[in-house]
């Protein structure tokens, strides 16, 4: 794409996400509740858990991905530092030994911060934030004076046009951004409970993720520019980008930027929900601590090494998958509280045992069938492009359902809003009445 084709996706991405994430916030600030709690009320108090989970593996991901970035940034800090010897070390599993101490001192320091509960969490986010947007500006700006100014970079034109080339590329890109956030516009109550009111919640949602993301975009989009026109070749990794400059301390300064930011999105974004998810599926034995170490260890498991070895993996494999499974979630817990429940729930119902919210065993199988066949409609034709790596066919799992992967949030939204609602008006649906 070029640079504004780029940016536009972005910003629309962010500002569709935007809806559901409002929308699923509601209940945490009205009620205090997290997601793990909220979902109780449409999937029911065991069947909560489904939805809790998916959304935590998603998480563990992430936590697993942004580490290997941190891992990588100490990496080269101490290789720039120490020498050849350093970055050239033997080592295994396609990775010097030096690389795999970096991965888990990196893994380490986060597990700290997570020891030291949510109190040190909300401290670190508010040093680290406004730093990293900083330090951001300052690496735009070093890289335009390389590039001899703004203007080069706007006339790159790209190599898709607007025609129908564009379009193919668009709409799973668009997926996949907002898949980015897809996790987060389930999981905000997590974060709105806290908040003094409806109106305070909304317009910080408002004002701060379409304008700080559209930023970030913008600097992004014209800095990996900027290192097309200097270096000749596009480097979407900012570690990979950051080696290229001539001067050490600029070097280890932007290394230490990526190391915080990759650290203030990991530890908000990627450990607060599935501390609370962990912990709801088994509150006896989990707390929110246990479950941010049971984040850290699962997200080593994952081996998030292997997403990242291709951007093609990385935006139309991961963000495209499982964009699906999450947008199916989102349109259940929407069409339950909005047009079900119309905003209201028996709160105390939620923290009980057979009531409102048990239906059968405590699973509500009006959701789960919801969620089943959303996610199969969405993800389940999810394919690997020719001539690219990954793990699905080229024809789709289920190639019936591969044109559809194209627009896999999108319809595992719709699919999930439109059945849940279908499936509440057979039988007893004990969400509607609150």
């Amino acid at each position: 794409m070029s640079w504004l084709q780029a940016f536009l996706t972005i910003t629309l991405a962010n500002l569709l996400v935007l809806i559901p994430m409002l929308l699923n916030s509601h209940a945490g600030t009205k009620y205090g509740i997290p997601f793990p709690v909220f979902a109780r009320a449409f999937y029911g108090i065991r069947g909560a858990n489904l939805a809790a989970l998916l959304r935590a593996f998603v998480a563990c991901g992430w936590f697993g991905i942004q580490t290997w970035i941190g891992g990588q940034a100490i990496y080269t800090i101490i290789g720039r530092l120490a020498g050849s010897g350093w970055m050239n070390a033997s080592g295994f599993g396609g990775q010097p030994w030096t690389m795999w101490v970096s991965f888990a001192a990196f893994w380490l320091i986060q597990m700290a911060l997570i020891i030291r509960g949510i109190n040190a969490l909300r401290w670190f986010e508010n040093w680290a934030a406004p730093l990293v947007t900083l330090a951001f500006t300052a690496l735009l700006a070093y890289m335009l004076v390389k590039a001899g100014g703004i203007g080069p970079i706007l006339h790159q034109s790209g190599t898709l046009g607007w025609g129908s080339h564009f379009w193919t590329v668009f709409w799973p890109s668009l997926m996949a951004m907002i898949a980015f956030w897809a996790t987060l516009s389930l999981n905000m109550p997590d974060f709105t409970r806290f908040s003094k009111g409806q109106r305070q919640q909304v317009w910080g949602q408002i004002l701060g993720l379409p304008t700080t993301m559209s930023y970030i975009a913008i600097v992004s989009i014209l800095v990996t520019s900027a290192a097309t026109l200097v270096y000749h070749q596009t480097i979407w990794d900012p570690v990979q980008l950051t080696t290229r400059f001539s001067s050490t301390a600029v070097v280890i300064i932007g290394l230490i930027m990526v190391v915080l930011a990759t650290m203030s999105v990991n530890v908000a974004a990627n450990v607060v929900s599935p501390s609370y998810d962990f912990s709801n599926a088994a509150p006896r034995f989990i707390s929110f601590r246990t479950g941010g170490i049971i984040t850290g260890v699962i997200g080593i498991a994952i081996q998030p090494w292997r997403l990242l070895t291709d951007p093609h993996v990385y935006i139309f494999t991961w963000l495209g998958f499982y964009g699906g499974l999450l947008g199916t979630v989102a349109g259940v817990l929407i069409a339950g509280y909005w047009v079900r429940s119309r905003g209201r729930l028996d709160l105390g119902a939620l923290y009980t045992g057979p009531g409102r919210y048990w239906f059968t065993a405590g699973w509500n199988w009006r959701a789960v069938i919801a969620t089943i066949a959303g996610a199969a409609l969405s993800a389940g034709g999810a394919y690997t492009a020719p001539g690219t790596a990954g793990p699905f066919p080229a024809n789709g799992l289920i190639p019936a359902f591969k044109t559809l992967y194209d627009y896999s949030w999108v319809v595992g939204l719709g699919v999930g809003f439109a059945l849940y609602l279908l499936l509440s008006f057979i039988g007893r649906d004990n969400s509607a009445t609150a």
